[in-house]
């Protein structure tokens, strides 16, 4: 993934997630201030930290590619 990918995958997850960036920094297991720094483009994950976000997006796509199984209106 290139780095400058990293901001819009960060602001893309927490959107999806509807997490604050001190919420997100918690799930992750890094400070706000790195989340910050990550969607702002001043730094970029460690490997693998990007690899967890990738597989978190993948998680998240897997979930809303499910087909939900609802009940017809009676």
């Amino acid at each position: 993934m290139k780095s400058e990918d990293i901001p819009a995958l960060i602001r893309e997850l927490r959107r999806r997630l509807d997490l604050t960036q001190e919420q997100f920094a918690q799930r992750v297991g890094v400070t706000c201030s790195t989340v910050n720094h990550w969607e702002n483009g001043k730094r970029t994950p460690l490997p693998f930290l990007v690899k967890r976000l990738l597989e978190m997006k993948e998680e998240l796509d897997a979930r809303d590619d499910k087909p939900t199984t609802r009940r017809p209106p009676e």
